[in-house]
């Protein structure tokens, strides 16, 4: 047993223990008779004395009726015997002894309890036995209830520090609702927390590598041709150009979403601007480049929104929906760019025509390396919108898709006039506008 379990024991223990016997005590007290053991003695002393008495007034028949009476109803075992020699007869007359000469004989009469054991022996302590086992009974169960969950819960956090997250101590508190309980239900969730993020960060670890493998392997192809067919240097060292270039995009983004998740505990770098207007210029290069594709842009856009913002992590985030819209939409189709003040908190709504994705990819398509089951292969790398909650969370605002009752898919961003959660580093006038990300993705 642990030492927490005997120190929990001793305590309830002694509790009990002393309680008990101060109530019986007590009790002793209040119902003792004063000169009990005096009173005894003297009825003792009478009854012998009476016995004598009637031996030598009506002889031995009479004093032995007496006896056999007396013995009948108060029993002190009184008796009386004949010496064997008549001549001896001393003169006792102490308090449960006479000796009377009475006929020639010499009588002995004599009163001692019997020393049988009986029930009626233990009286006097019994009720420190009943004390001794129930106290015992009872500080063994309430310390093994206070303690019981307190192991349980020792032996999940020593699960947890070996590595095992799937260890649970909830359903072991079998009926209890107390605070303890509530702690191992906290406990769970904790552990639940710990093994999402474990899971998440290998399948993280796996994307990555996956992604990194793709065009390595067609780095190495291409290589594997040109020593083949040196004629193809041309062509090959195009296609290694385009297969670094994605590489060098890969990278940054992961860089991009790793600094962010480190970070996401500090402090921002805030500075004032207007994100009304920074989203404008994304608008007017993302529509300049929807031309080709005959998609268009329409905007319902007003006044300003001057906020504290750290400007590198909204601009990557209004630019990577933004882009991801004008990618995704249908050719020919419509892009529609909504922004509502309400309450200190900007929101932007853009919504494509593309095909969309299913109701249950909405909040998948926010995980790294995550894209709609529609996805070409190859056509990004799913970092982008990642990347974009990761920067508005950190303001303390929200991203979330939904489904338009047309087809398409519209994302919904929400910014705080200040940031939540974080205090202030630096301030500027200006917000110096960070390089664009050439491959956002979904």
């Amino acid at each position: 047993m642990p030492k927490l379990f005997w120190k929990f024991f001793t305590i309830i223990w002694l509790t009990l223990a002393a309680t008990v016997g101060v109530v019986i005590i007590t009790v002793k007290l209040i119902q003792a008779v004063p000169f009990a053991r005096e009173l005894e003695q003297d009825r003792r002393a009478l009854l012998v004395n009476l016995a004598a008495n009637i031996l030598t007034e009506d002889g031995e028949d009479a004093a032995r009726r007496f006896v056999f009476t007396s013995e009948k109803t108060q029993p002190i075992g009184l008796s009386v015997s004949t010496t064997a020699n008549a001549n001896i007869c001393p003169q006792e007359n102490a308090a449960d002894t006479r000796s009377v000469l009475k006929d020639g004989s010499c009588y002995r009469i004599f009163a001692a309890t019997p020393m049988s054991f009986t029930l009626e022996n233990l009286a006097p302590i019994l009720p420190w036995l009943t004390i001794l086992i129930s106290s015992t009974i009872a500080a063994g169960a309430l310390a093994r209830y206070l303690i019981r969950p307190v192991v349980h819960l020792r032996n999940g956090l020593s699960a947890l520090a070996n590595g095992r997250f799937d260890f649970r101590i909830g359903d072991k508190m079998a009926g209890r609702t107390d605070e303890v309980t509530a702690l191992a239900h906290d406990f769970d969730a904790s552990a639940a927390r710990l093994q999402e993020l474990q899971d998440a960060q290998q399948q993280l670890f796996h994307d990555v590598s996956h992604e990194l493998r793709s065009p390595l392997s067609r780095l190495q192809a291409a290589v594997g041709v040109l020593r083949q067919s040196p004629a193809k240097l041309d062509a090959m060292l195009d296609r290694m150009d385009r297969e670094v270039e994605r590489l060098d995009v890969l990278v940054g983004e992961i860089l991009t979403l790793a600094r962010l998740t480190a970070t996401s505990s500090m402090p921002l770098k805030t500075q004032s601007l207007d994100v009304i207007e920074l989203l404008n210029e994304i608008l007017g290069d993302a529509a300049f480049e929807a031309q080709a594709r005959d998609v268009s842009i329409t905007t319902s856009i007003g006044g300003s929104f001057p906020a504290e913002v750290e400007g590198e992590l909204i601009y990557r985030a209004l630019e990577n929906v933004v882009r991801n819209a004008v990618k995704y939409t249908d050719a020919r189709s419509r892009i529609a760019v909504l922004c509502e003040i309400k309450d200190d908190v900007l929101t932007i709504r853009v919504a494509d025509q593309g095909p969309g994705i299913t109701r249950d990819e909405l909040e998948r398509i926010f995980q790294p390396f995550s894209r709609g089951n529609d996805a070409v292969t190859g056509d990004g790398y799913g970092l982008g919108l990642a990347i974009t909650r990761q920067a508005i969370e950190r303001h303390g605002g929200r991203v979330f898709a939904s489904l338009p009752a047309a087809s398409g898919l519209t994302i919904t961003l929400e910014i705080p006039r200040r940031p939540t959660g974080h205090s202030r580093l630096g301030s500027g006038s200006d917000a110096a506008q960070p390089a664009k990300i050439n491959q956002p993705q979904r």
